[in-house]
Parts: structure tokens; sequence; C-alpha cells
């Protein structure tokens, strides 16, 4: 079977390729599998200052937490620690920190025993029961010890990492968001990524049913052949949905060079340029602070990009409230639909 990928295992492990264009992005659709709906442009315009209320707000606060424990883990790797049973009841704090699962004890391995299900329904009519408690710390000492180990192949030993967490279920909630954290962590932590940006959530969202049949297989029947193949089947179809994603917008990083220069002759295109890349959803302060630019004119250029349609105005400012502008092009990238 492993012979059937050689040329993929090569071809998804290019750091160039397998980058995702937005943090954000990572964290939604990590988040959408679990029932969370926001767009890359929501959680933008919610760190713009257009609050979102409700359970929107909460979907977002969830999507930020992903961030956060995604970048906090990045810098904890970068030191040279690996991934350990620490660090993963660490970022299940961050994860879980006033969302979904708050009261579910954040960053404590579980003491009872869980199942997977319907909806309240008892363990004897469970679809998959977990090792007990009793059992749980001597195969989580024998996760951490594994991940930090080198197998045959480093895409193959993350799907085998990421498996055996989903098996042990070992928080009582939250796992699957910790187990698919995991993955990008795990590639950068191998040096198979350049940042820990990778993401395999919309593949697993659109074969959600697959993904939890294989998994099911390996409980069941001991299919790990099964399961290593869809999870490399998902790492060649995401990569390259993530590479056609880059190249889109590198292509509109450079037709929008010219388009600047012409709605605005300015000598500051490139730091115009960045700002709009770095930040596609953005309030006109923002803005000024990031590029440099002097406040007037910088307020000149932004009136210049919205007459010229490059930028859209969201939300008209007023008193101390920042106007808030977007980036259409780049998030119609991002969301891979006609957002705006």
């Amino acid at each position: 079977m492993i012979g059937r990928y050689d040329g993929l295992l090569q071809g998804v492990l290019n750091p160039s390729v397998m980058l995702s264009p937005l943090t954000n992005e990572e964290a939604v659709l990590s988040s959408k599998i679990e029932g969370t709906q926001a767009t890359v442009d929501e959680v933008l315009e919610q760190e713009a200052g257009m609050i979102k209320e409700g359970k929107k707000f909460h979907d977002i606060q969830e999507i930020i937490n992903y961030r956060k424990a995604l970048l906090s883990a990045q810098k904890v790797i970068e030191e040279e620690h690996p991934i350990s049973l620490y660090l993963t009841r660490e970022l299940h704090k961050i994860l879980l920190d006033s969302v979904r699962g708050q009261d579910k004890n954040p960053g404590e391995f579980r003491k009872e025993q869980n199942w997977i299900g319907s909806p309240g329904c008892k363990m004897e009519n469970a679809t998959f029961i977990p090792p007990n408690p009793m059992q749980l710390d001597l195969f989580l000492e024998n996760w951490e010890k594994y991940v930090a180990g080198t197998d045959i192949d480093v895409l193959i030993q993350a799907a085998i990492v990421h498996a055996q967490f989903e098996l042990l279920h070992p928080f009582k909630d939250g796992n699957g968001r910790i187990g698919r954290i995991l993955i990008p962590l795990f590639l950068f932590q191998k040096k198979a990524l350049s940042k820990p940006m990778f993401y395999l959530s919309s593949y697993l969202e659109s074969n959600r049913e697959e993904y939890y049949q294989k998994l099911k297989g390996i409980s069941q029947d001991n299919d790990w052949n099964s399961w290593i193949e869809f999870f490399l089947k998902a790492t060649m179809q995401q990569a390259e949905d993530n590479g056609l994603k880059i190249k889109n917008i590198m292509r509109l990083y450079e037709e929008m060079k010219s388009k600047i220069q012409d709605a605005t002759h300015s000598r500051y295109v490139i730091q115009i340029l960045d700002a709009l890349f770095f930040r596609p959803i953005f309030k006109a302060t923002d803005f000024t602070a990031r590029t440099g630019i002097a406040k007037a004119t910088s307020l000149r250029y932004l009136r210049q990009l919205k007459d010229s349609g490059i930028l859209r105005e969201l939300s008209a400012g007023s008193g101390s409230k920042g106007t808030v502008f977007c980036f259409p092009d780049l998030l119609n990238i991002a969301e891979g639909k006609k957002a705006f």
C-alpha cells in the first residue's frame, strides 16, 4: 500500500505547497467539522471591531482560541520542545477557554469512562468506547513516546498519531479539536512544514462519514491500512487545494501592484499591498499604523482604493469608531467562493 504513494509523499511535503494563506482559515475549518459556523471574514470583522453577538460570538471565540493555541504550540516547538502530554493539556486549556466544553475540566485528562454515540445514548448503545481511565495513563505515555520517535515515513506517522489520539479520547470534551491541531504541529515538529499551517479539516468535513468509519475500522478490525490510505489521500487532496489557492493569491498579489499604482499613484505601493494581504478586513487606523504612512495620506489612499473598487467599506466610521474596509478579492480566494 505504501508504494502507491511514494510520489505523493515527496510532493506534499514541500512547505511552499502546504502553507495555508490565512491562519484564521485553518481555525475556521477545524472548528467547522464540529458544528461551528463562522467564516474567515467574520473572524476578521470581529477583530476589526464589528462585534458579533450570541452563538456567532462564541463560534468566533472558538476559532480565535484555536489560532492562539496553534501559535502558542509553534513557539514551544521552535524552542526544540517536542509535543508532549503537558503541551497537549495546555493546548486543551486554551481551546476550551470560554467556549464549548469549558465546564469539562479543560487541561485535565478524564478520570471517568466516556463513549461516543448519538446524543444522550447510554454506554451499552455507544458506537465506540475508549479505554477505561485505569488504562489511560499507560496508553498516553506510549503515545507520547511514539510522537517523539521516528517511524517509516512522517505522513504515515502523522496518520497514526492522529488516530491513536482520537481512539484514546483522553479528554471529556474537545478531543476532535485537539486531534486535528496535532496534525500540523506534528508535521512542523518533524520539519515537514516550515509553519504549522497545513490543515486537513476541509477534507475531513467533506468526507465526515468515511473519516469516522475508517477510525472505527481500526478499533473494530485493527484495519490500519485503510485508515492510513484515507489519511494519505486526504493529505494529497488538501495539499493540491492549498497549492492552487496559494498560486491564486500570488497571482492576485502581482496583479494588484499595477492596480494600486494606477489608483493611488503612490510611492508606497508595496507597503499598501502588504498591509492589504496581511489583514484583508481592517480599520482605517490599523491601515495607517501598519503602513507607516502619514494619517492624512493613508486616508486619501483608502478613499482612492475604495473608489477604484479594490476595497469595499463594511462599516462607516462615526465618533471614535473607525471605518472598516475589506479587500474582497483576497477574501473570495480564502473562502473558496464569492463571499463579497
